[in-house]
C-alpha cells in the first residue's frame, strides 16, 4: 500500500524535527510533503535521502536559499503551492497562510487530498469529495505530531513526535 507522510511547521525545531524524520524513515513512505515554515536551508538538509516535496510557508524567509538547498539535494523545486497526482489521487499541497487562497483549492473540489499547515492543528475532514488534513506541528503546538495518509483508502494516522 502507498503511504504518503505529510509534516509542516517544523520552524528549525531541531529536536524534533530529528525524531519527525526517523518516524518518517521507518514508515518508508512514497512520498513525504512538507506544508512549510522550515525555516533555513539547514533544516531542508536534514530531509536528504527521503522523496521530498516542500512548499513555502510565511516564515520561510530564506526563500533563495531553501530553493537552492532543494536543488543541491535533488529535490524539486519548492513553490508557494504544489499540484501532484499520486497513487492514483489528485493532491494539492499549500501552507494555508490565506485561508482563501486555502479554501478556493477545498472549494473547487478538484482535488481528492488538500494538505496544509499554517494552524499548528491537526485537521482530518472531508469537504464535499475532498479529505482536508493538516499534519500539525513540530513547533509551537499542545502536540507535536506528523501524518501519514494512505490515499487508495483514504485511511489517515496521527503519529505524536515528542517522547
Amino acid at each position: 500500500m502507498t503511504l504518503v507522510g505529510i509534516i509542516s511547521d517544523t520552524h528549525e525545531n531541531t529536536p524534533l524535527v530529528v525524531r519527525g524524520i526517523e518516524i518518517l524513515r521507518k514508515r518508508s513512505p512514497s512520498i513525504v510533503i512538507h506544508c512549510g515554515d522550515i525555516v533555513s536551508p539547514p533544516t531542508v538538509e536534514r530531509f536528504a535521502g527521503l522523496p521530498m516535496r516542500f512548499v513555502f510557508g510565511n516564515n520561510d524567509f530564506e526563500r533563495s536559499g531553501l530553493k537552492k538547498m532543494c536543488l543541491e539535494l535533488g529535490f524539486p523545486e519548492i513553490e508557494d503551492t504544489l499540484v501532484f497526482s499520486h497513487a492514483g489521487k489528485s493532491f494539492f499541497a499549500y501552507h494555508g497562510t490565506s485561508i482563501r487562497v486555502l479554501n478556493e483549492a477545498i472549494d473547487s473540489q478538484q482535488h481528492d487530498y488538500v494538505l496544509h499547515g499554517h494552524t499548528h492543528e491537526q485537521r482530518d475532514e472531508i469537504v464535499g469529495k475532498t479529505r482536508v488534513i493538516n499534519p500539525g506541528a513540530l513547533y509551537a503546538a499542545e502536540r507535536h505530531t506528523v501524518a501519514f495518509l494512505a490515499p487508495e483508502t483514504g485511511d489517515v494516522e496521527f503519529v505524536d513526535v515528542a517522547p
